[in-house]
């Protein structure tokens, strides 16, 4: 399986955007999918407060491992994603993306109500995955 759908099976099999975008892609720089899910435990949902998207903080952990070791390249690479990410999908901040704020009690009735996490995350983790795919290859 590629790693992009492999992101999303992840993620639909329950585990956080976050979790999904890293263990897809951390094996092949050293990091076991199993402690990937561990690692990017704390980072979903904008790291509970509905702040940069998990989607994106785990796509940012995988470019830590490919280019941590060279601050201008992972300053670069940082940037690079951000700026596609946001240019794709308008944010890269949870609860822009979202239209609510899921650190609140509100904020996870509208998401859950508007089936948001079943059909509008999966194609964050996605498109998180695809921009990731691009830079580091």
């Amino acid at each position: 399986m590629d790693k992009i759908k492999d992101a999303v099976q992840l993620f639909e099999d329950g585990y956080r955007c976050s979790q999904a975008v890293f263990a897809a892609f951390s094996p092949d720089f050293g990091v076991s999918k199993d402690d990937a899910l561990k690692i990017g435990a704390c980072f979903g949902s904008g790291m509970r407060k509905a702040e940069v998207c998990g989607a994106c903080t785990g796509a940012l952990m995988v470019l830590g491992l490919r280019y941590g070791d060279n601050k201008s390249e992972s300053d670069r690479a940082c940037e690079e994603f951000l700026d596609e990410f946001k240019d794709v999908n308008g944010s890269y901040i949870c609860r822009d993306l979202l239209n609510c704020d899921i650190s609140t009690e509100e904020g996870v009735e509208y998401a859950l109500d508007n089936n948001l996490f079943k059909q509008f995350c999966p194609r964050m983790v996605e498109s998180a995955a695809e921009i990731l795919e691009k830079i580091i290859h």
